[in-house]
Formats: C-alpha cells, sequence, structure tokens
C-alpha cells in the first residue's frame, strides 16, 4: 500500500512570503538596512572558487562563538538558522502524540512542527490587555506534557520574562518530566539572556539565530545551547553541511568586529524609539516592549491599511486574521530613517 503521512496531508502552510524585491520589507523581523555596503565587500573580497565549491568548514566558528558565549565546543551545535534546531528539538524531546505547550500567539513553526510530527499543540492565550500569565503556563503543563516553549521577547506582542519566571516554568516542568526550550530569536532586544539557565539546568535547550539583528536571514545560520547530551542529539538530527558557508564567514567577522553588534543595537534602538514616540503622539495604540517590532492598533480597518502599504507605498507589514488581533499590524523596526518613511506612509494609509 502507498503511503502518506496524514499529519503532512492536513498541514497548512503558507508559502507567499517570496516576490518582495523591491518592497520596504517590515514584515518578518529581519534587519531592514541589513549590514554595511563596504563591510559585505570587504567580508567577500577574498572569497575565491574553492571557497564556494567546498563544503563548509563548521569547527572553527563554532569553537570561537562557543568561546564567545562561555561555553565549551560540546555545548553548542550550529544549525540552518534556529528553525532547524527548533524542529529537530521537537524531534529529539517529544513523541507522537506528545503535548508541546506555547503562549499563543507566538512564532507560527511552534504549531507547524507539532502537526508535521503528529504532537498535540496546546496554546496558552493571552490574557487581556496582551499579558502573559506564567501562571496560566505553569497551570498548562501536567504529566501529558513534554515540551515547554518560552519566545523570549515573544512575537507578536513583545512581552519579555524574568529570570524567576523563567525558573519557576523550568522548575514546574522538571515535576512533570518535561523539557523547556527558550528562544532567543530575539536576544538582542530583551534586557537578559537565560543561556545559563540551558547549561546549568537538566532538561532543558535555547536557541537562537543570526537572522534578526545580525542581517543575516539570507545566509541561514543558528545555534542551539545546552548540555552535551541534549547537543548531541540535536546534532544527529541535522543534514551534513547543513549551514552555510557564507553566513558562517558573515557571523565570524560580525562577532570579532569590535562594538559592531553595539553600534547595530544602538541604531535600532533609536529607530524603534522614535517609531513608539511618534505614532503614540499621532494617537496610536502601540504595545512595544521587547523585540525588533511593534504591535500598532490602526486607526482604520487594519487589512486595508495592509494592503494600502503594500499597493501604494511598497511597504510590507504583517496583519493578523485572529479575531482578537485582526485590528493590529506588526512592524518590524529599523533605523530612524526608515521608521520616518513608514511614518509617513501610515499617514497617507491610515486616514
Amino acid at each position: 500500500m502507498f503511503y502518506v503521512n496524514q499529519d503532512v496531508v492536513e498541514l497548512n502552510r503558507i508559502f507567499d512570503q517570496n516576490l518582495r524585491e523591491g518592497f520596504l520589507r517590515l514584515d518578518l523581523n529581519e534587519n531592514p538596512g541589513g549590514l554595511p555596503k563596504e563591510f559585505i565587500d570587504d567580508v567577500l573580497k577574498d572569497v575565491d572558487s574553492e571557497f564556494v565549491a567546498k563544503y563548509p568548514e563548521t569547527e572553527p566558528f563554532q569553537r570561537k562563538l562557543a568561546a564567545e558565549l562561555g561555553i565549551t565546543r560540546d555545548e553548542i551545535v550550529l544549525t540552518n538558522g534556529s528553525a532547524e534546531a527548533i524542529r529537530h528539538i521537537i524531534e529529539a524531546f517529544t513523541s507522537p502524540g506528545g503535548e508541546i505547550i506555547s503562549v499563543d500567539p507566538s512564532y507560527a513553526m511552534y504549531a507547524v512542527y507539532a502537526k508535521m510530527y503528529g504532537r498535540k499543540h496546546k496554546k496558552v492565550p493571552y490574557r487581556d490587555g496582551f499579558t502573559s500569565s506564567v501562571s496560566d503556563i505553569i497551570d498548562a503543563i501536567s504529566d501529558e506534557t513534554q515540551l515547554v516553549i518560552i519566545l523570549n521577547p515573544n512575537n507578536p506582542v513583545g512581552d519579555v520574562y524574568t529570570d524567576e519566571e523563567v525558573k519557576s516554568i523550568i522548575e514546574c516542568a522538571q515535576k512533570h518530566e518535561a523539557f523547556v526550550l527558550i528562544d532567543e530569536a530575539y536576544l538582542y532586544f530583551a534586557p537578559s539572556t537565560f543561556i545559563d539557565m540551558a547549561i546549568s539546568y537538566d532538561h532543558v535547550i535555547l536557541t537562537r539565530t543570526f537572522s534578526k539583528l545580525f542581517s543575516l536571514a539570507g545566509c541561514r545560520l543558528g545555534y542551539a545551547v545546552g548540555k552535551k547530551e541534549y547537543v548531541q542529539l540535536v546534532q544527529k538530527l541535522c543534514t551534513p553541511h547543513n549551514v552555510n558557508a557564507f553566513g558562517i564567514r558573515f557571523a565570524d567577522r560580525i562577532i570579532s568586529s569590535d562594538g559592531m553588534v553595539e553600534d547595530m543595537v544602538a541604531k535600532q534602538t533609536e529607530g524603534k524609539e522614535y517609531l513608539i514616540d511618534t505614532l503614540r503622539k499621532e494617537g496610536y495604540f502601540v504595545n512595544a516592549m521587547g523585540g525588533n517590532f511593534v504591535f500598532v492598533k490602526t486607526k482604520k480597518d487594519a487589512a486595508d491599511v495592509t494592503d494600502r502599504l503594500k499597493n501604494e507605498e511598497k511597504i510590507l507589514v504583517k496583519h493578523y486574521t485572529d479575531e482578537k488581533y485582526k485590528n493590529y499590524i506588526r512592524v518590524t523596526t529599523g533605523t530612524k530613517d526608515i521608521m520616518e518613511k513608514f511614518v509617513a506612509s501610515l499617514q497617507k494609509c491610515d486616514k
């Protein structure tokens, strides 16, 4: 009998995130300004045919990144963006029919991977006022739970967790013998990191990406951090040569350049603060905490505003169709000049 996986047949996927060339892309939380042209040219100046032709050398960068993070080589694995790491963590630490918990809304791929692998996805909804209650997450954890996912800051709302809150979630999960995944995709737009917990606690693993602040979404590079035995399981699930040689090259240069990360954070922060202050002065409700994005309630129909921004201004933003959030758009933040352009366009399209 021919077999087709029904979990995949019934999986709802969206593949409309192409044809974005020529748009100001404020819809997928990339860095809309990207890396400086002179920096890109300098990194690529000695790329030759051998570099392109051979499989990437990962070991030197993996050791360098581990040292930068204050961990050992055996406590980190490089992945094809953090999305690959999350996928393999779900494969490795949950079983068919096993329960995965995350807040809702959050990163869409948690639900996609859960469905793809036949897991049960339990969503913990936000309370009114965009408040995510840690007690609600803890109450949702049971003996059926196999994995609890924490995205910090959470996308799209932007709320952040404290050390005490994350510890309480981890300790509750441990009582029920469930793993905890801490997703730090937006690390540089959060007040703190929980990487120490991924090293000190059992059954905790953390993921990060170079796609956001580091502006390398096109190069597909991320990593997972945790105790050696967990990292090795994730590594086993990765395809050979799963990461991009150009991504490694750029990431290596970025973390080696004194002050570069701090400069990028400062420019992004300036742009975000300008956007928040300006929109609030214009009478908009803006939910803006952590993350390189803000959640904005439009004055007119949000779907219509989104379409007008795209068709009239060549600007892409994210609109949510859920009833609770249908009047909101998520806007990726960037440098001040980019945010000034967005504000001017929003004033045209939302009146």
